[in-house]
């Protein structure tokens, strides 16, 4: 009898390919961009014979494609709005949300692709490609491009049948990071305000704490509380009171730098990390956040709300612990709500 070889490795390309789509899918099943950028520039297009890939990440608050990784050696565009005018071939992609497949970007009709929206196409060597916006729950959240078919002209039936596969598992991956991504900041920012919570505020208070006591230095404190949020309710309702919660925070959030913290540390009451900053320098950043909220009422029903604030400045060293910083700033904060309101009071130093 003759032995049947049960090995199609050797024989059946499809087999081959089959090989590696296995483990690149379970790769991608991850929530690591780099790891997902990496299989799709380099990886897929070896499975169809590709020289070029790019990986755009949609941002869904500004319609904008950023660039996440590409393999090109010239120029490519880094963003890509999908508003842009006249829309090139991968926005005209991803507004239909289906696969485009260019055997000759010269001759394609449907749609057709004037010069005008191809401001790169003479950097490549032929005129084929795939452009695979990237879906997850009906959702675009990105677009993987393959270009430069190395055997052929074209892109074949199987090649497509490839990306079209890998674009579903690529949107649900990206799709999960994006999801990920969002549910940690809401388990470390403030619902109302957008601002760090209770929690994130202290985690940040001891990580400044820690690197003082190691390296030396100080931190300044501002805890800072919402002038009459009770009255604003009463005459208001709370929805004129989250009115003016929101605006304060923004015009908090307006005199601080990149490297301060700014939370929500309660109900009507704010705390500020001002790392290496003097006791003078934070005082000048109190007023002006005194001024700020102070400077026009924020209109509800078109009806005026006075905002004002008072705030309590401290600086501190490494040897405190988070309890006694926001403790003592309290305290200060409590000594400028009883002289008048709408003013700093320093915490003068041992």
């Amino acid at each position: 009898m003759e032995a049947v070889n049960t090995n199609n490795s050797s024989c059946d390309p499809a087999f081959c390919r089959l090989e590696h789509i296995t483990p690149l899918a379970q790769q991608i099943n991850c929530l690591d961009i780099d790891r997902i950028a990496d299989i799709c520039v380099g990886d897929i297009p070896k499975l169809i014979e590709a020289k070029r890939a790019s990986l755009y990440i949609l941002d869904d608050a500004s319609d904008i494609l950023h660039l996440q990784k590409y393999n090109h050696p010239f120029l490519i565009n880094h963003i890509v709005s999908l508003n842009a005018n006249p829309p090139s071939p991968m926005v005209m992609a991803i507004r239909s949300k289906e696969l485009l497949l260019i055997n000759d970007i010269d001759t394609h009709r449907k749609p057709v692709i004037k010069k005008s929206q191809r401001r790169f196409s003479a950097n490549y060597s032929n005129n084929s490609c795939i452009i695979a916006p990237l879906i997850c729950q009906g959702r675009v959240e990105g677009v993987l491009n393959i270009s430069e078919k190395l055997s052929h002209t074209t892109f074949s039936c199987d090649d497509v049948a490839i990306i079209e596969l890998f674009r579903q598992l690529l949107g649900a991956s990206i799709g999960n990071i994006k999801l990920f991504e969002r549910m940690q900041r809401q388990a470390q920012t403030d619902g109302l305000t957008g601002l760090a919570n209770h929690r994130t505020f202290y985690e940040s208070l001891e990580r400044e704490l820690k690197r003082n006591h190691r390296y030396g230095g100080h931190i300044s404190l501002i805890m800072i509380d919402v002038d009459g949020l009770k009255k604003i309710n009463d005459s208001f309702g709370h929805r004129g009171g989250d009115l003016a919660i929101r605006t304060i925070s923004r015009r908090v959030s307006e005199c601080i730098r990149n490297v301060d913290t700014a939370a929500r540390y309660g109900g009507d009451e704010f705390a500020v990390i001002l790392p290496n900053t003097s006791l003078a320098d934070a005082v000048t950043v109190a007023q002006r956040m005194v001024d700020n909220v102070a400077s026009s009422p924020v209109l509800y029903d078109d009806q005026p709300i006075t905002l004002s604030i008072s705030a309590g400045v401290g600086q501190y060293d490494g040897s405190f612990c988070p309890e006694d910083i926001t403790s003592q700033s309290d305290g200060a904060l409590y000594i400028a709500k009883q002289a008048g309101k709408n003013r700093v009071h320093i915490l003068q130093p041992a």
